[in-house]
């Protein structure tokens, strides 16, 4: 066996919360001969498996009795090119903006708003995640995982993820399916997304009138930097909450009381409310108690002054969806996996 296991072992180091928490086990994974090794040793243990990636978007509010694996593999490869379309794979273990930036590289457009989010690229299709009007499943050509119940490796296009806002199956069925790898479907020729607003902002006052994939990355980065705090300065998990969808007629009672209410009208007749501004508006912006805080300048993202622990963050967090919910009728869905032992 070539997994090296390790027991009581701190998970500090692998959270951007960096709360503190330890596993009763813990292995880091480079292949997937080593996954299958960490299942097996799992289940010799008697013990739950639970996989880790870059730990950008969760909270660990207690000890974890499991295994906890680190999916450490490294590799990316074109698959494929037809004229404009390029499929571009990497493993699951390289870490998502070093693969944005590698694809730029390869002169490859698609993933350039989504340039400077933590986490790796196996995590990416669990939350779907977006920013600046594109989301993972807008570039999904595929991915590769392993059924934790069965042993089999299984292939999963699009449909078969479920897709959703911040959502996928693997997030419904969390713990059933061990991503290996993900393909993305890549253009030559850009086809930019640049209707965010303080993006084409961004891009106007850096006088890029015909902008590059690459300027849009950098422009993203820039924005990302101003508005959210360094992981490795200030512990966090980016946007906390998400953008809740409320029906039309919530949004008209909303905009009567506060006319300046930042909402965008969705395809299927519901609007998306941001939660940043509503959570602003209640006041808890710049908030703090003992060590965990909301960030001074994005209400959006939570934050471990130093020493907070997993549990007061979450308590923080109740008293914003209970506050939220109670001045605006509106739920708050925490977006970070809460890991709870």
């Amino acid at each position: 066996m070539s997994l090296i296991i390790e027991k009581d072992f701190s998970l500090k180091p692998f959270n951007t919360f960096a709360v503190e928490a330890r596993a009763r086990y813990f292995a880091q994974a480079h292949d997937d001969q080593e996954v299958r090794e960490a299942l097996a040793a799992a289940q010799r243990l008697g013990l739950p498996l639970r996989v880790l990636g870059g730990g950008s978007n969760l909270l660990f509010t207690s000890d974890v009795e499991a295994l906890v694996v680190r999916l450490v593999s490294r590799g990316i490869r074109v698959l494929s090119e037809e004229g404009d379309h390029v499929v571009l794979e990497a493993e699951a273990g390289e870490p998502w903006h070093s693969f944005v930036l590698h694809s730029l590289e390869l002169g490859l457009a698609g993933l350039e708003n989504l340039s400077l989010i933590p986490g790796t690229v196996g995590a990416a299709p669990i939350q779907n995640v977006g920013a600046y009007g594109v989301e993972i499943s807008d570039v999904f050509a595929g991915l590769t995982a392993l059924d934790h119940t069965t042993g089999e490796l299984c292939e999963f296009d699009a449909a078969a993820c479920a897709f959703g806002y911040r959502d996928s199956l693997f997030k419904q069925k969390a713990g059933r399916f061990i991503i290996l790898r993900v393909r993305f479907a890549l253009r030559r020729a850009p086809r930019l997304q640049l209707e965010y607003g303080p993006l084409r902002q961004r891009l106007l006052q850096a006088g890029v009138e015909h902008p590059t994939p690459r300027d849009v990355s950098d422009a993203v980065c820039a924005i990302r930097r101003e508005k959210l705090p360094d992981p490795q300065v200030l512990g966090n998990a980016g946007s906390f909450f998400k953008n809740p969808l409320v029906p039309q007629s919530l949004a008209d009672e909303l905009r009567r009381c506060h006319p300046n209410l930042v909402a965008f009208p969705q395809a299927n007749g519901q609007v998306k409310l941001a939660a940043g501004w509503l959570i602003e508006q209640a006041g808890w912006k710049g908030f703090r108690e003992g060590d965990a805080g909301v960030h001074g300048l994005q209400a959006l993202v939570l934050v471990n002054h130093g020493q907070a622990s997993g549990k007061q963050i979450l308590a923080l967090a109740r008293r914003i969806q209970t506050d939220i919910n109670l001045r605006f009728g509106v739920v708050l869905e925490i977006e970070p996996n809460v890991i709870e032992g």
